[in-house]
């Protein structure tokens, strides 16, 4: 593949949208888990003792299905990505990829 084949990919306007919609994605979802996480963390830093109390008069603390919630969130997260890239990213995968190819199968023609 020669640079002119390479530009007219990049410049291609179903890849542009690709990779448009899977950065928004991927810094939409990478944000939610970041704000969740570094939430805990000040939570931890700043109000221990909430987190040591008990949420049902148990011995079971706050703490306890916070930290597995964070956990379960980071699949939950993984599962939406999962879903919309199977669902909507295939697609526009499979429509770029074949405009990839005739741009290069037509070698000489640009």
């Amino acid at each position: 593949m020669d640079d002119a084949q390479v530009k007219r990919i990049l410049e291609n306007p179903k890849f542009q949208e690709m990779v448009k919609k899977q950065g928004k994605l991927s810094w939409t979802l990478t944000i939610i888990m970041l704000v969740i996480y570094v939430g805990f963390m000040l939570l931890v830093g700043y109000n221990k003792e909430f987190l040591m109390s008990s949420f049902n008069g148990g011995v079971t603390t706050w703490g306890i299905p916070l930290g597995l919630g964070i956990i379960v969130l980071s699949f939950v997260l993984c599962a939406v990505y999962s879903y919309i890239a199977n669902n909507t990213f295939d697609q526009l995968s499979k429509e770029a990829l074949k405009e990839v190819e005739a741009i290069t199968h037509e070698k000489g023609t640009h």
